[in-house]
């Protein structure tokens, strides 16, 4: 930013409560929106995905199965359960016994040892789910007393191809491979979904939380991290950062956090400036990277047992 926009303003520290110049503004919002957009793809993930972990393990007769699936995407659903069932009965052994076809594909998700046996549990599995969707119309006429271990079947079914897939095992053409990717996709649109409310009540809870909190994280960022105060280009330059950096991190599936890399982004900034760094800061914040993850195991392993103990 320095080589390509000379203007001073830029990379001067705020001076007292004046605000920046209009387009220095106009910058800094345009660069604030992808912080928070980024922000909440990726946060919002983790409030959204425990949100339906206890609502689905308390209430599973109205959140374990997507009851907004209508009655034409049942019936496509149906459809392509036979489709993926009549593709799987290709590769069947004929040598093939099974008992309990469930147990028997659960048993491949937890040893990873695939069998003949277990390409006949997967499509008398995916045969059972198509046939009862067929017989009661649609997920949200499944009676009460079967969600659950329908949900599983669905669950088990979509684990066992994506585990298959990954290890290539058994040799499954292409061409078949598109056939059970569908049938994939509609199982995981049926168990994995996230209702409206929920979403709104996580991007209303972290829009509520960075309003309440955001002067403690300003103060932070903005005066702790380095020996001079933030200037407006270091803060454009390290939220570009944070932008890219935390929407490719949601595209690809993982998990961070924004403000240890808007603070990294920063940090960066200021040893670019030659401004110094605080390091009791810095130290501080890779203490908290360091430590975050084992403790919280440890806390959550210790609390679990001692609640299977009590209870």
């Amino acid at each position: 930013m320095k080589a390509v926009i000379k203007n001073r303003a830029l990379y001067e520290a705020p001076v007292g409560t004046e605000p920046p110049p209009f387009w220095i503004r106009a910058l800094l919002l345009l660069t604030c929106t992808g912080v928070s957009f980024a922000h909440g793809s990726n946060d919002g993930q983790k409030g959204m995905g425990l949100i339906m972990l206890i609502l689905v393990g308390t209430v599973p007769t109205a959140y374990a199965l997507n009851h907004a699936i209508t009655r034409s995407q049942s019936d496509d659903f149906i459809a392509v359960s036979q489709q993926a069932a009549n593709t799987l009965s290709t590769y069947v052994s004929p040598n093939a016994i099974i008992g309990d076809a469930r147990e028997e594909v659960t048993d491949y998700i937890r040893t990873k040892q695939f069998t003949p046996n277990t390409m006949l549990a997967l499509r008398q599995l995916v045969s059972d789910i198509g046939n009862e969707i067929a017989l009661y119309g649609e997920l949200a006429r499944i009676p009460n007393d079967k969600v659950r271990n329908f949900r599983n079947d669905m669950y088990v079914a979509s684990e066992a191809l994506r585990l298959m897939k990954k290890n290539q095992l058994p040799t499954i053409t292409a061409s078949d491979w598109g056939i059970l990717d569908n049938y994939k996709k509609h199982v995981d649109a049926s168990t994995r979904f996230i209702p409206g409310w929920v979403k709104v009540a996580v991007a209303m809870a972290l829009g509520l939380g960075t309003m309440i909190g955001w002067k403690r994280i300003v103060v932070t960022v903005g005066e702790k991290i380095g020996k001079e105060h933030l200037t407006y280009g270091q803060g454009a330059a390290a939220e570009i950062t944070a932008m890219f950096t935390i929407g490719a991190a949601d595209w690809f599936g993982l998990p961070v956090s924004t403000t240890h890399v808007l603070s990294s982004g920063i940090a960066g900034t200021m040893a670019a400036n030659h401004s110094g760094l605080q390091w009791s800061t810095v130290r501080n914040l890779a203490m908290a990277w360091v430590l975050t993850l084992p403790m919280s195991m440890m806390l959550a392993g210790f609390l679990f047992w001692g609640f299977r103990k009590m209870f």
